[in-house]
């Protein structure tokens, strides 16, 4: 495939162009992207990132093939095969070159198949190949998901065992994924995406902000400019922040804040609260680090939001 008939099976990005021959996806406007290097580089690093970034397509292919190259590098996930709803192949960042070739064998017959991009690194890929035609996936609804560090989908170290990723694979939402590590509230990078009209918007942030002194004032406005922006029609489903285990003095406060997003959310007609603390259990074998979710963790928040999601109706 050239560049232009790969973007037709490629999933997860707002815009395109090429960086030495490589496909590049991007989830963010220009003018985004220019905010962010701006405003903090280690967003900026991450901007880019191919987090929830896809290959799929339905295709008799036996074997399938890629070049790829990486331009960034946060922690080491993967590239990951996913066969009618099955992941049957793992390739791990730590364990392959900087740049080089990617095979797949796949079973016989028809089959829905989904490559997973590495979460937290810059992947460009070209030179698809298959040995037998591909067709598109049929997605649902166009919906932006909008986060921080755990929504990128750092904490797995698997690029399909994200949150996100767990939870898409049954949703089969055309997402693009503008979960950012380090990420905040902040209402200055909600720009017009010229061209994109998302049918849904999920936001799940707040974990990085509750010690803030003006918590209340920046999630106020970050939904006043959020509805501003796309209107007060458009179904909104806010996930205030998971538990986190690493801050047991600050606990209480940080719970008030949490608090604080359900209130202030709660108050748009349009936007369906859901308590991030009931979706992963509080314990530390289901987290990384007692903040992000590990694969038990991402696996377990996954499948309740999508619970959630089916149980109201989003």
């Amino acid at each position: 495939m050239t560049n232009t008939e790969l973007q037709n099976i490629y999933f997860g990005a707002y815009s395109f162009d090429e960086n030495d021959g490589y496909l590049m996806s991007y989830q963010y406007t220009k003018e985004q992207i220019a905010y962010f290097k701006e405003a903090f580089q280690f967003w900026y690093e991450r901007c880019s990132a191919s987090t929830a970034k896809t290959l799929e397509f339905t295709t008799e292919a036996r074997n399938i093939s890629f070049d790829y190259k990486f331009f960034w590098k946060g922690s080491e996930d993967s590239f990951e095969l996913c066969v009618d709803g099955l992941i049957t192949d793992i390739r791990y960042v730590k364990d392959i070159p900087e740049e080089g070739t990617i095979k797949f064998e796949l079973p016989e017959g028809s089959k829905d198949v989904i490559i997973y991009l590495p979460a937290d690194a810059t992947a460009g890929i070209k030179n698809f190949e298959a040995d037998a035609s591909v067709m598109p996936a049929d997605k649902n609804e166009k919906v932006l998901w909008l986060g921080d560090s755990i929504t990128q989908g750092y904490g797995p170290d698997r690029s399909a065992e994200t949150y996100v990723s767990v939870a898409n694979r049954l949703l089969n939402y055309d997402i693009i994924n503008q979960g950012i590590g380090g990420y905040i509230y902040d209402k200055k990078s909600l720009m017009k995406m010229e061209g994109y009209s998302p049918d849904k918007i999920i936001v799940a942030l707040g974990t990085n902000q509750f010690w803030t002194e003006d918590g209340r004032k920046v999630v106020e406005e970050y939904y006043e400019a959020l509805t501003g922006l796309y209107g007060n029609d458009i179904p909104i489903l806010c996930i205030s922040p998971i538990w986190r285990g690493d801050i047991p003095d600050a606990r209480p406060k940080f719970t008030e804040f949490c608090n604080t997003v359900k209130e202030i959310a709660g108050r748009y007609r349009n936007v369906t609260v859901v308590d991030g603390f009931k979706l992963v259990p509080h314990l530390p074998e289901y987290y990384k680090d007692n903040l992000h979710p590990n694969c038990l963790g991402a696996e377990t928040y996954g499948r309740n939001l999508v619970e959630v999601i089916r149980k109201i109706g989003f």
